[in-house]
């Protein structure tokens, strides 16, 4: 039997890595929708080399240019409505979550009300609205299998073990450009050099969460939904060769790590298939020649964001929804060169204490604290 996918963010480095696992499997994988924004080339190209049913494009302007552009047999819908109804169709066995920001969210969320196997790589789905997800998909049966390296690298160490037993589970950050940086240098950091990400191929506003590891603050919090586990046993330690992707520390005082070459093929190949495990033509891994795996402290001077996650996950959802809205706006204004590199957390900061403590039931209220961190984060950098 094929399995049917819908990639929502098929345009992005996920959605094509995606792309090419189900060309790699092509009699057990297809595309039946592809959901992308405004990068009307690659969409072209997408469709050209999958035939999906349906593509979608959520800037309408981007679908009007669309037309008569795509394969015979390929409809086009333009609309985050037509994301969400593709993403719950009856025609979609799995859906790839991997549009960028909370723009996700209403598809993604959709995807687990339908009871679909969701790969989850889009960290604003868990950070945002955690408890709302993990609460769909115990009502409807929905799988949701994580597609970040080290959610999927938690994941396979978890197999097969007793969660009561799990002591520490500990993420791995590639420190991204700046971690051998003084934090006194960071002030004048551009976003060229911020999105220089040395390991990872990554779009501009990831490379830059990654540049403040924001981007493990969000994971972190991510990892606390995932896998039912308390912030105390929570952590994350910076491994530059990026081949480590996570450790569980059982309390026997054993440690299992997952280790791969940085490649996002295996992630998303094993949230599409973990058993039999399907071949992603990523490299393999020769110890012999990487010579060294090296590990450090994260040093929180130079990275405020893991010390503000800390108490983000003492708190309610709603520190958590504040925080991630105040970085988008602020990792923008960074890249428009608005405001400093180092201002990015500083801002995210300035808007938590704004934020009143307090848990949030449905996606409503997630859109009013959303809409209020926004407003408090623009105020903020616009003094």
């Amino acid at each position: 039997m094929v399995m049917r996918l819908t990639i929502l963010g098929a345009t992005g480095s996920i959605g094509c890595s995606t792309a090419d696992v189900i060309e790699r499997h092509a009699d057990s994988f297809c595309a039946h929708a592809l959901v992308g924004h405004r990068n009307e080339t690659r969409m072209v190209e997408l469709a050209e080399r999958l035939h999906p049913a349906w593509v979608v494009m959520t800037d309408a302007g981007a679908a009007g240019r669309l037309k008569g552009r795509l394969p015979a047999g390929v409809q086009l819908a333009a609309g985050m409505d037509a994301a969400v109804e593709l993403a719950q169709a009856t025609e979609t066995d799995m859906v790839m979550a991997a549009m960028v920001g909370s723009a996700g969210i209403p598809a993604t969320l959709a995807a687990v009300r339908a009871g679909k196997r969701v790969g989850l790589a889009n960290k604003e789905c868990l950070v945002t609205a955690g408890s709302i997800f993990m609460q769909a998909a115990r009502a409807s049966g929905a799988e949701l299998v994580p597609v970040d390296s080290e959610h999927a690298a938690v994941h396979q160490c978890l197999m097969g073990h007793d969660r009561d037993s799990v002591a520490q589970v500990i993420l791995t950050a590639s420190g991204g450009p700046f971690r051998d940086r003084d934090p006194a240098s960071l002030a004048d950091v551009t976003p060229e050099e911020a999105v220089a990400h040395p390991n990872w191929d990554m779009g501009a506003k990831i490379s830059v969460d990654s540049a403040t590891m924001m981007n493990k603050a969000l994971e972190l919090i991510e990892a606390r939904w995932l896998f039912d586990l308390p912030a105390g046993k929570l952590s994350a330690i910076i491994h530059p060769q990026s081949i480590v992707h996570a450790l569980v520390e059982y309390t026997d005082g054993s440690v299992l790590a997952q280790l791969a070459m940085p490649d996002m093929r295996m992630p998303i190949a094993y949230a599409m298939q973990s058993e039999p495990r399907l071949e992603t033509g990523i490299s393999r891994l020769d110890l012999a020649q990487t010579g060294s795996l090296d590990f450090q402290a994260v040093d929180e001077r130079k990275f405020p964001a893991m010390r503000l996650v800390r108490e983000v996950m003492g708190g309610e959802d709603s520190l958590a929804i504040a925080m991630n809205a105040a970085n988008e706006v602020a990792n923008a204004a960074f890249r428009e060169r608005r405001i400093g590199f180092m201002h990015i957390v500083a801002t995210v900061e300035k808007v938590l204490e704004r934020v009143e403590n307090i848990p949030v039931g449905d996606l409503e209220q997630v859109w009013m604290i959303d809409a209020a961190a926004r407003k408090a984060a623009a105020e903020v950098i616009g003094r």
